[in-house]
């Protein structure tokens, strides 16, 4: 035991840069690829992290131990592998890493809050911090130490699939917004080096600054596709945000699916090695490069194909850690046989296991590697829903108040007799929360605990009028009828990625007509629930009384009634413009020909307008 007491990198007295030195001395090469190695919980084992070394496991969206998994489910499940892990030869924990991208958003009963495109409409980095720390309290009582968030993409085009992912097409608005980082992670004291990764303790977690780089920028908004840029727009554009993640002690950063100038971006070694890691301060050796699910797959067709020649490209441009995630036993032979033949130097493979093990020191791993379940109690409690709820509030975008703007709409009269509630998304907590909530795609229904649009007007209103809810009403069904007003939600499905893009952008499931109908009949206040601006026709907007953009807002629903009554004021502003045409795509809020129909930064209040 006392030879124990002396292995420097066991010692955590040891500053961290002497302890990832004896570690690495003390590895062989399958270890050493073996931590750069991120798999599937589908195909993880205790024995496999052992008997590999395996660095980090990941769920992959909707990955979970069973349907409607709580969090003690969870760290059962991440608390069962990390012990393989510490039966390793050198006992290295591994860490295990989930799209907490709006709350802890794959678990059952978690926090679910607006997705990122509201949260740049609040303009308030100090509440998306807090959002962040909570978050981070969250995905920690699950066992999970590593969160795949904030996604710092500057979304230029909302055709994009992974429009909601980005804050805003605003640079300097989405800079402001990388206050997640020091929420998820903790603020690193004064004197602490810049550049170098940092986690507060037990209560964060690591966080993943993505998609590095021109995510949001490509041809047509397609997912995956082409950012055709001058490097100086790159940078003025799409890369800002990464130097605010990095002074901020980022633990990591994820390369992009995307390609810039045709070039993949897992495959550009000037980009990630020369500008991130040496140009940017994300220094030789401090933090990790991470890949994202499958991009070595995605480097040629047919999908998978050549995976060696991907694996050598993609590690020699500067990927550290690769998120394989099924093809394990594929990846270790093809990197050991690239290391073995020179064409992989073992100074790049040392490069990048001391990135691995330097944040595994960073995140106190070796000292606390197994769930704190002391903060499964904090999992949905008051205090942070409370939290979501205010960011809901915040979020809210008053678009329209009144056919007269002499004459305001809302707030709505608490004490009307009769209210008509419609829409498909007025009682659907999963198409409130949209993708990446339950499941990948997310999904429709009572997904989680949460309250919907319908809950919260049935509670803001009391028993001072009757509410009654038809998701479709017709012509027939309203007739005859005595409505005070109103209130119909509509937007759309939740969708991710490649699924969400759209060239059409126009309201799902005949949104505008049902509106129209309504309107025809009974005074209407339109809420639009989507994860970007959706087309809205002169004719549909003459016919609403009031219209708010509520984003995606997650399981508080009534932060939307907070607002509509009037127990509070209108604050969010547009984080994006809202196109008259999709013609018009892309727009830039800062060109001549700039002729939205609600520019960027607009929303009213409900008081009257001058």
């Amino acid at each position: 035991m006392g030879d124990m007491i002396d292995i420097v990198y066991k010692n955590e007295n040891e500053p961290i840069e002497a302890r990832v030195k004896d570690l690495l001395l003390r590895m062989t090469l399958k270890e050493k690829i073996g931590q750069m190695t991120q798999i599937e919980r589908k195909v993880a084992t205790p024995e496999v992290i052992r008997d590999l070394c395996i660095g980090s496991v990941l769920s992959g969206g909707g990955s979970k131990p069973f349907e409607n998994a709580t969090s003690a489910d969870w760290a059962d499940m991440v608390d069962g592998l990390q012990k393989g892990a510490l039966e390793s030869r050198l006992g290295i924990p591994m860490f295990y890493g989930s799209d907490a991208v709006h709350g802890n958003n794959n678990v059952y009963g978690a926090t679910v809050f607006p997705h990122n495109v509201g949260l740049g409409a609040t303009r308030d980095p100090e509440l998306v911090e807090r959002i962040g720390a909570v978050t981070a309290l969250e995905t920690r009582a699950s066992g999970v130490q590593y969160a795949f968030a904030p996604c710092v993409a500057v979304c230029r085009d909302p055709r994009w699939g992974r429009c909601y992912e980005s804050y805003s097409e605003d640079t300097q608005i989405v800079r402001k917004m990388t206050s997640l980082v020091t929420g998820l992670q903790g603020k690193p004291p004064q004197d602490h080096p810049n550049g170098y990764p940092y986690v507060a303790g037990r209560n964060n977690v690591m966080a993943c600054a993505k998609h590095y780089v021109g995510d949001g920028g490509t041809d047509k908004g397609k997912n995956e596709g082409n950012t055709i840029l001058s490097y100086e727009d790159l940078e003025r554009i799409h890369m800002l945000p990464y130097p605010d993640c990095i002074s901020k002690g980022v633990c990591t950063v994820m390369a992009s699916y995307s390609s810039w100038n045709g070039t993949k971006l897992h495959a550009h070694h000037h980009l990630l090695t020369d500008i991130l890691k040496k140009k940017m301060g994300f220094k030789a050796s401090i933090g990790i490069v991470i890949s994202d699910w499958e991009a070595l797959d995605r480097f040629y067709d047919p999908y998978g194909s050549n995976y060696r020649s991907a694996v050598l490209t993609a590690v020699n441009a500067g990927i550290d850690m690769v998120m394989v995630p099924f093809r394990y036993q594929l990846f270790l032979d093809d990197l050991a046989y690239l290391v073995e033949s020179g064409e992989v130097s073992m100074t790049r493979i040392d490069d990048a296991v001391e990135r691995i093990l330097r944040v595994k020191f960073a995140a106190r791993l070796f000292e606390h590697p197994m769930t704190d379940r002391s903060l499964l109690d904090t999992v949905g409690s008051k205090p942070h829903r409370e939290l979501a709820r205010e960011a809901v509030r915040k979020s809210l975008v008053l678009l329209k108040n009144g056919k007269d703007p002499k004459k305001p709409f809302l707030p709505l009269d608490r004490n009307a007799k009769r209210v008509l509630v419609a829409g498909k998304h007025a009682d659907d907590l999963g198409y409130q929360c949209g993708g990446w909530t339950a499941t990948w795609e997310g999904t429709s229904g009572r997904i989680t605990i949460g309250t919907t649009i319908l809950d919260a007007v049935r509670e803001a209103i009391g028993d001072n009028a009757e509410v009654v809810y038809e998701e479709n009403p017709t012509t027939e069904s309203l007739s005859g009828q005595d409505f005070a007003y109103a209130i119909v939600a509509v937007g759309e499905a939740p969708y991710v990625e490649s699924g969400g893009d759209n060239s059409e952008l126009t309201i799902p499931f005949k949104g505008d007509e049902l509106l129209k109908l309504v309107a025809a009949k009974i005074p209407t206040l339109a809420i639009l629930i989507s994860g970007r601006p959706l087309l809205l026709e002169p004719s549909l907007l003459e016919s609403l009384d009031a219209l708010v953009a509520a984003w995606l807002p997650g399981t508080e629903g009534n932060g939307i009634t907070d607002v509509v009554f009037g127990d509070y004021e209108f604050h969010g502003r547009l984080p994006v413009s809202w196109f008259k045409s999709v013609d018009q795509l892309p727009m830039d809020a800062y060109g001549n020909s700039y002729d939205p129909l609600f520019p960027l930064g607009y929303g009213l209040t409900s008081k009257v307008q001058p």
